[in-house]
């Protein structure tokens, strides 16, 4: 990455706007300023959307073209990883394996929404069937929903805007962005890419700043037609309940159980596996793993291969090869996790290894002899933190695992698989990965939770369902 600080304008139609305050983006490692982007509000959001609005009604891309520049986009994204990666890494404190890792995840993102185009499609339906209804002919359309307002977390911020921006505009839609305000130049340079493949101006409008500037605006603007969020429950809640009556996707958070049954197999691997992906991405995934129960037979071996990985993850600077845990968001984020381990520390867990922090890294911990009620538990950590609880019967476990008002997706392992179809019928989750954990993603598959872990799907097939409207078409033949 070159050192010279980058300022961003917002990205409104054809114009780069620049407004009087501006919001710098901290390098996360060293806190240095890296880049600024100039501060949104309601009159660069009002703006954005007309422009979304003008360019929507006036469109005259066809699928096939669509098609066209989400493939070249991806090409162009491929080309430059390196680069995108390295920003990512910066401003996250991601480390640089999983940023590379985040890019290469992009690409195939926009690349299936490609061949999702000439996908879209309705389909007959049989009317003629009832009395009365012999001479007509039915079937549907999709057609796009219009203007689409995405709001983008800071976890992801180059695979989780592209899970917004590719199907919405493989579906034909206008976008209306507002990144995450810590992390935003990953986002802008996707969109600066999405410009250079040949996306129409207008298409993709970006607009920086606060959620409760920008992001509370685009939420009120009454010409927006869809919206797509991802972030925390409480904040999802606040764009359920200012949307009103209009379409939303909600992927909001989890505190992602993982069942490992005394059958597992490969002990050694299913634990390494546990910790190691419990600690990816330093832990800011909504799927990490968090919870694990352990069946009391393998408690003790699991726990010993837990301690012997969780130490053997180097803790460090993001941007070197071999780090594998880097520093949280910020520091506040760190002071919070250590408050909630230090509180469940004094109500009786044990630290089995890590328990630390050191400004805003916090140490790869694993804690045993938790109870329900403490926050490491009951709440969404999004932190390098696991917690193992140790169980007799299998329906304790489910149990257990249901016992949580999030529902995002959970990881079950055992090698019986009668004890593996009943469990994936009664775990409580939109997804559940066997002989896995629950951190498992592929970017094609239907993705989205349950209670408080939101509403609707992603995966570019069905966020493209989510993001057009089915009209019904019926013709009198007589």
């Amino acid at each position: 990455m070159s050192s010279e600080r980058l300022f961003y304008p917002h990205i409104i139609g054809e114009e780069r706007t620049k407004n009087q305050e501006t919001i710098d983006v901290a390098n996360k490692y060293d806190n240095s300023v890296m880049a600024s982007v100039y501060r949104g509000k309601e009159e660069e959001v009002n703006r954005a959307v007309a422009e979304a609005r003008k360019t929507f009604e006036k469109s005259q891309i066809t699928p096939s073209e669509r098609g066209e520049l989400l493939r070249k986009a991806a090409k162009l994204f491929a080309e430059k990883k390196e680069e995108i990666a390295q920003t990512i890494s910066a401003e996250v404190g991601k480390v640089i394996r999983d940023a590379r890792m985040e890019v290469d995840r992009g690409v195939q993102t926009f690349l299936a929404a490609a061949e999702e185009v000439g996908r879209i499609t309705g389909h007959t339906v049989p009317i003629e069937n009832q009395k009365g209804n012999e001479n007509r002919l039915a079937f549907t359309i999709r057609q796009p929903v219009g203007v689409i307002g995405a709001i983008t977390p800071f976890n992801f911020p180059f695979n989780l805007t592209a899970h917004k921006l590719a199907p919405a505009l493989a579906a034909g839609n206008t976008v209306v962005l507002k990144p995450a305000e810590k992390t935003p130049v990953s986002a802008m340079m996707l969109v600066d890419v999405l410009l250079e493949a040949g996306f129409p101006p207008g298409t993709i409008n970006v607009v920086n700043g606060f959620g409760h500037e920008a992001g509370d605006a685009l939420l009120r603007h009454p010409d927006v037609d869809m919206y797509t969020f991802t972030g925390s429950p409480d904040v999802g809640k606040i764009v359920k309940s200012t949307t009103g009556i209009r379409k939303v996707t909600l992927e909001l958070g989890s505190n992602a159980p993982n069942i490992v049954h005394s059958d597992a197999s490969d002990l050694s691997e299913v634990a390494k596996s546990c910790v190691e992906k419990g600690m990816m991405h330093n832990g800011q995934a909504c799927i990490s793993v968090q919870r694990v129960y352990v069946h009391d037979d393998c408690l003790e071996e699991f726990l010993t291969y837990a301690r012997e990985a969780a130490e053997n993850l180097k803790v460090g600077n993001p941007q070197d090869d071999d780090t594998r845990v880097g520093p949280l968001i910020d520091e506040k984020s760190a002071e919070r996790i250590e408050e909630w381990v230090n509180e469940a520390v004094s109500s009786g867990a044990r630290v089995v290894s890590g328990g630390r922090r050191d400004g805003a890294i916090y140490y790869p911990t694993v804690l045993t002899d938790v109870k329900p009620e403490m926050k490491v538990v009951c709440e969404e950590v999004f932190a390098p933190v696991v917690v193992v609880v140790p169980y007799s019967d299998i329906h304790d476990a489910i149990r257990q695992a249901n016992d949580s008002r999030f529902g995002l997706q959970v990881g079950v392992f055992t090698t019986n698989i009668d004890l593996a179809m009943n469990a994936a019928k009664q775990l409580r989750y939109g997804g559940v990965i066997l002989n896995d954990v629950s951190t498992f993603r592929a970017d094609t598959m239907p993705y989205g939770g349950i209670k408080d872990s939101g509403v609707g799907k992603e995966g570019p097939k069905y966020a493209i369902e989510e993001m057009t409207d089915e009209k019904i078409i019926v013709i009198n033949t007589k």
